[in-house]
């Protein structure tokens, strides 16, 4: 046998503010609604708390009143406000990147690492990594680094997604000259060779 199905529950719904009528005196109107809940729903609430007010319906309105004025002294809308979030925000210091674990991120520390990479027991490679940290633009580098040994070079992303300038063969002897010459604002002292998985200052 089906279940039978309830009835829809009907709610009166205040004529003045909206609300259930049971939720009038909640709204911010409850003055208002008072003599619509008496005309329309007198069992809701009982006849003393729906009466009028001693200072009659004045009274009522001037504390709607001074309601609205506070919403309007909080308006977000406001031009003012809006400019001065603006400018506290333009003025906040750049968000520390934090590291999952709440680590923070340390800057890349400026210095140079030349590594020397044997492929296939035949092949070396020259990686230079850290150029850009100077602002040293990588794809000229990489130009210039090719023309001067005459060999090939182009940047790469290497196993830490940092981009990097890969020069076929093993162009260390002197390499360290040339960055000194050609970029002045990279001193020799950051400047470091990779040797048996050890850093070490090419000064």
């Amino acid at each position: 046998m089906a279940a039978e199905k309830p009835a829809p529950v009907r709610v009166l719904y205040c004529g003045v503010c909206g609300l259930p009528a049971e939720y009038c005196e909640f709204g911010p109107d409850f003055e208002r609604c008072k003599p619509w809940l008496r005309a329309h729903a007198p069992g809701v609430y009982p006849d003393e708390l729906i009466a009028s007010s001693s200072s009659g319906g004045g009274g009522g309105d001037k504390g709607v009143d001074k309601v609205g004025e506070r919403l309007q002294g909080v308006g977000i809308s406001d031009g003012s406000t809006s400019s001065a979030v603006g400018d506290a925000s333009a003025s906040k210091p750049e968000e520390v990147k934090r590291l999952p674990g709440g680590k923070v991120k340390k800057k890349d520390k400026q210095e140079v690492v030349i590594e020397k990479i044997v492929r296939n027991k035949r092949k070396c490679v020259t990686v230079v990594k850290g150029l850009d940290l100077f602002g040293v633009k990588l794809s000229d580098a990489s130009k210039k680094l090719g023309k001067k040994f005459a060999t090939g070079a182009s940047v790469v992303k290497g196993p830490t997604e940092k981009e990097q300038i890969d020069v076929q063969g093993d162009i260390s002897y002197d390499i360290v000259e040339f960055i000194t010459d050609t970029w002045p604002d990279v001193p020799e002292s950051a400047i470091f060779f990779i040797e048996d998985g050890r850093k070490v200052p090419a000064a």
